[in-house]
Order: structure tokens, then C-alpha cells, then sequence
């Protein structure tokens, strides 16, 4: 009875008793546990039973966000943090070591970008290849290759790794596949399917959806087998081997780097999460309409959007994904400045942010692409009109009027 994807996070709470008799499980502000049996606070430590030690590394409200992000991408457990950027930092630090290898998809987003950098500074070296053909990535494999790292939609650009024959690859090569999930989310794409060991989620995007707490989420898929990583210190191997991974993720990631998500976060977004599918159908379907409308207009002259016949990775899209997604990017016709449009915009919000229920804008080469340079933009192919575009769950006749009245005043 609780096989479809919003019935399960619905109910996932009421699988174990909750006091008076609540339907959500309660938020547990508290930083310290205390345990009557000192014996038995030493063993939760130590990892020999189940508790919880410290705040740092997690409270129930957390707990409970974490097996809903589990059921979301049908994995065997997940680890919870501050935000997604801490999310893939933690997993970095816990996993690997100097001299170790990462391929990585050349469209990240900005701030993961300017990580993979910091990481290269330090010894773990991190190649960047266009992850839309799988060849580039065997090509970038080493000896001493430990992991491959995508996205499953680009940001701004809204390119498509090549999801299903990377995960082949990892899975001949014996390498970690770690995918970022953010940008379709796990009701539109489930990344267990195509082989993938570990999924980010910025659980501040579409799975909390309404903009008002930050966070992130590592969940281990359980197909990857950890006894052949080397990298797993021998302390924290006395969980089944499934488990190697995940735990010291927290304890090397979540644990000792202390991006620890706090218990009032983690309920807003374990909230939000019940209507992710409702939003994302929503939106994505927003996104088709406002996309097509916007294609055909004579001061557009880019629609950046996996749901239009002419995009690169439009078939790929309809093979992988449930449907196209929320995001977009355009460029204007030369001679609009892309700052005048957005401000004649009225219902659209000039924002930073993406994955919320409000549709919101932001010129990308002045603002979160602006740190990495003109150069490093011009071979990302982010020009200096693009506009991204995350679309929200308006009335799809509202957000195209908008869009009309905006560019016959352009």
C-alpha cells in the first residue's frame, strides 16, 4: 500500500510509534543525549548500538529527514548536512586522500567548481571532461582514478551527462560514481538505475522547495562494493561492508568537518518534501509551456532547455528523466539589456536561489558565474546576456503574460 513515491514519504514517519500520538515526527532541538547506563553511551560511540551521541553528528528530526531522502532514491541510507556544498566537500574529505584521482563533469555549477579547485591545491587532482559522451570520461581515467563525478543537468546550460553509459563504466573500472541529483530531483530521476554508489541532493532546492531552510543529503545506493576501496580506515569497518562507506562519510565528513544540519532546517524541509512530486510536475510542466513560448519569439535567441526538440540532449532527456525539469536558461537578442528585462518583469523575482515555488531569474555572467572570469565563461559558453530561469508553480497563464508584456517592452 505504500509502493508510490509521494505515499511513502507521506507515511514514512508512522512506520515506528511517535509520541502523542503526532503525524510528523517532532522536532528535537536538543544537542546532548544523556543515557542512564553509562555502558551503553559507550556503545552507541563506539557504533555497536543504535543512539545518539552528540548533535554534531545528528538528532531523531535529522533521522527522520534521512530515511525519507533514502526512500526518495531507494537507497540503503543517508547522511544528512547543512547544505549540498557541504554535502559534496564532506564526501571529498571522508573519501579521499593525496594523490588520488576524480573525473568530473567541465559544466559544474559555480561553487562546486570553485571547490573542485580548492581539492586540486591540495593533492586529490580533479580532471573536467564534457560528461554528454561517455569516451571523454574513459579517456580521463587513470591507475590512480578513484571516483567519476556528474550532474544530471547542467547549471545554467542544462547539459545531460551521459548518465546511464558512465555508470557502465564505473561499474567495469570498479569506480565510485558519485551523481549530483539536484536539478531533477529523485521523482524525476532515480540514480540507483544507472549504476550510480552515491546521490547528492541540495535539499535546499526542489526536494524542500519552498525556500526557507538549507540543506543537503548524501545517500549511499548500496551497489557499490566498499571491501574493494582501500580508502576505508579500518575503525570503521565494524558494520556490514554495505555500510563502510555512508558511515564514514559521517564520521570523517559530517563528523569531524561539522556541517551538521540543525533539527529546525531538517523539518521544514522533511515537510516540503511531501509535495515534491506534486511541485515538480507543476513547474516542469510550466517550464515546456514557457520554454516553447519563449522559443519562438524574435528577441530570444536561445532557449536552453531539455524539453525543446533542438537541444543537444533532447532524446537522452526523454529516456532518462520523468519529464524535463524546471530549469532554463535564454539569451537575448543583441541590443536587450538583460538587466532592463528582468527589472520589467513583474510577477518573475530576481534571485539567486532555484528549485523554489516562485519563478525566479538571474543574469548568470554578472552575478554566480562573475568570480571564475570572462575567459573560464566563454569556455563554459556562458555569454553575457544568459539569463537562468528556475520556473516556479504559477498559473501558467500568468508567468507567460509576464514574459509577453516583458519583451514587447524590451
Amino acid at each position: 500500500m505504500k509502493n508510490g513515491f509521494t505515499t511513502a514519504i507521506l507515511h514514512s514517519d508512522l512506520e515506528a510509534p511517535i509520541e502523542h500520538f503526532s503525524v510528523h515526527k517532532p522536532m528535537h532541538a536538543a544537542v546532548a543525549f544523556g543515557y542512564p547506563d553509562s555502558r551503553e553511551l559507550a556503545k552507541v560511540f563506539k557504533g555497536e548500538a543504535a543512539g545518539y551521541a552528540y548533535g554534531r553528528q545528528g538528532n531523531p528530526t535529522t533521522a527522520a529527514l534521512e530515511s525519507k531522502v533514502s526512500k526518495m532514491e531507494d537507497g540503503i541510507a543517508t547522511a544528512c548536512f547543512a547544505t549540498g556544498m557541504a554535502a559534496i566537500a564532506s564526501t571529498f574529505v571522508a573519501l579521499l586522500r593525496a594523490g588520488d584521482h576524480v573525473v568530473s563533469s567541465s559544466f559544474l555549477f559555480g561553487n562546486t567548481n570553485s571547490l573542485f579547485g580548492t581539492f586540486n591545491t591540495w593533492g586529490a587532482e580533479i580532471s573536467f571532461v564534457d560528461p554528454t559522451d561517455v569516451d571523454n570520461v574513459a579517456r580521463a581515467i587513470r591507475p590512480n582514478t578513484r571516483m567519476v563525478f556528474v550532474e544530471t543537468i547542467a547549471n545554467p546550460r542544462t547539459q545531460i551527462a551521459d548518465l546511464t553509459r558512465i555508470g557502465e563504466l564505473c561499474v567495469e573500472h570498479n569506480l565510485i560514481y558519485v551523481v549530483d541529483n539536484t536539478m531533477t530531483s529523485p521523482y524525476l530521476y532515480r540514480p540507483k538505475k544507472d549504476q550510480a554508489s552515491l546521490v547528492i541532493n541540495s535539499l535546499t532546492k526542489y526536494i524542500g522547495g519552498h525556500g526557507n531552510a538549507l540543506g543537503g543529503a548524501v545517500t549511499d545506493t548500496g551497489l557499490y562494493d566498499w571491501t574493494k576501496y582501500s580508502n576505508i580506515y579500518d575503525n570503521y569497518k565494524n558494520a556490514r561492508p554495505a555500510m563502510w562507506g555512508i558511515q564514514q562519510i559521517r564520521k570523517k565528513g559530517l563528523r569531524d568537518v561539522g556541517a551538521t544540519l540543525a533539527a529546525e532546517p531538517a523539518h521544514r524541509i522533511a515537510t516540503g518534501a511531501e509535495t515534491l512530486a506534486l511541485r515538480i510536475e507543476k513547474s516542469s510542466g510550466n517550464a515546456l509551456a514557457l520554454a516553447r513560448f519563449l522559443a519562438g519569439h524574435p528577441k530570444v535567441t536561445k532557449v536552453y532547455y531539455p524539453g525543446l526538440d533542438d537541444h543537444p540532449q533532447h532524446k537522452l532527456a526523454g529516456e532518462l528523466f520523468k519529464c524535463y525539469g524546471a530549469l532554463m536558461s535564454i539569451e537575448l537578442a543583441d541590443g536587450i539589456d538583460c538587466f532592463d528585462f528582468l527589472n520589467r518583469l513583474e510577477l518573475v523575482i530576481s534571485s539567486s536561489h532555484l528549485g523554489d515555488n516562485r519563478t525566479l531569474a538571474i543574469p548568470i555572467a554578472q552575478t554566480i558565474y562573475w568570480e571564475m572570469g570572462a575567459a573560464r565563461r566563454a569556455e563554459m559558453g556562458i555569454a553575457e546576456s544568459l539569463i537562468r530561469l528556475s520556473i516556479g508553480i504559477e498559473d501558467t497563464d500568468d508567468l507567460l503574460g509576464d514574459f509577453r508584456q516583458a519583451l514587447e517592452k524590451s
